[in-house]
């Protein structure tokens, strides 16, 4: 057991190590300079810059270490993670780009886990209800319409949702995480603003993927209906609930809590284009926002969080899989 750890720990390491090379060289491929990006930007908004733009643009270079070899910056910048130091933002110079995540990552865990936790559960309710044999023909009539959310991309289904709740109707907000003017405080009013505003791009998670749930139930439960134990309960007369719930559902449910598991790990990086369309300031908004400016620290700080809770959620997935089965535990 312990050499399997050890192994598992390097190669979390190697993974983290070469994730993190491709974060450094990708945004440089561009052969933008970020600096000069963001100068260029305050000038085209009316700024007094145009003077002396060559010695700005050196001297914030050489402040940020870009006036160095590509090799030099390369290890300054994997000396700089060991430390956990992500350094900071140019485009939000001065603030540190820890912070600028710190502050966007609530955002998005409160969305997603929260969406993600309730599609799993009505998606797998609703999948083994539709397989289940003595389930009414109303709710099995469902199904259909249900998997078929499932095909549209959430990101589509949020723009749908937009333009009939926040434009037409005008019922739900539109873009961003609170009201304009709002002040973040521990309130009830502030709480229901954010729920208010987070009501649409939530809705679009869960309808585009109560349906990949459901499917996967479902394919689950059909199996697990011919199996031996299922013959013997209903042999010995035991009621259809018990059934459902001890025999069909705790029998089918070890590849939904694997994929469960495996979707909590990507909660970070799932929903770039739903923030994006939302204009919600969670991580995926933030990164959208640093690649537009071509932000180096913001675009590789982001990228290794979102990799290193990947690698982290998978590691410890492997690692607690054997104890919910007995079947695959290693010696």
């Amino acid at each position: 057991m312990a050499r399997y750890l050890l192994r598992r720990a390097v190669f979390l390491m190697i993974v983290i190590w070469t994730a993190a090379t491709v974060n450094f060289f990708l945004p440089r491929m561009t052969g933008q300079n970020p600096i000069r990006e963001r100068i260029m930007d305050q000038i085209s908004l009316g700024s007094s810059y145009h003077a002396g733009i060559e010695d700005l643009v050196a001297e914030y270079d050489k402040k940020f270490g870009l006036d160095k070899p590509l090799w030099r910056q390369y290890l300054t910048y994997l000396g700089d993670l060991v430390r956990l130091d992500l350094g900071q933002s140019i485009a939000r110079y001065p603030n540190y780009v820890k912070d600028i995540i710190a502050g966007a990552l609530p955002w998005t865990i409160g969305l997603l886990a929260t969406s993600t936790l309730f599609s799993v559960i009505i998606g797998t309710l609703f999948g083994a209800v539709v397989a289940w044999p003595r389930a009414p023909r109303w709710i099995r009539s469902l199904g259909p319409p249900i998997f078929t959310l499932s095909a549209i991309p959430y990101y589509l289904l949020g723009l749908v949702l937009l333009f009939i709740f926040a434009f037409r109707l005008k019922w739900l907000p539109g873009s961003g995480g609170y009201d304009i003017g709002s002040i973040p405080n521990l309130s009830w009013d502030f709480a229901l603003e954010v729920l208010e505003h987070s009501l649409l791009p939530a809705l679009s998670i869960v309808l585009s993927s109560v349906g990949f749930w459901a499917m996967g139930m479902r394919g689950m439960v059909v199996t697990v209906e011919g199996a031996d134990y299922m013959t013997l309960g209903e042999a010995k007369g035991l009621k259809d609930a018990r059934l459902f719930f001890s025999y069909g559902i705790r029998n089918a449910l070890l590849p939904q809590v694997t994929s469960f598991a495996l979707a909590m790990a990507f909660v970070l990086s799932g929903a770039v284009l739903v923030e994006v369309v939302f204009s919600y300031p969670g991580i995926g908004y933030m990164l959208f926002k640093a690649v537009q400016g071509v932000d180096y620290p913001l675009i590789q700080g982001i990228v290794m969080t979102i990799i290193v809770a990947l690698a982290l959620a998978t590691l410890i997935l492997d690692l607690t899989l054997p104890v919910l089965d007995p079947r695959i535990r290693r010696e």
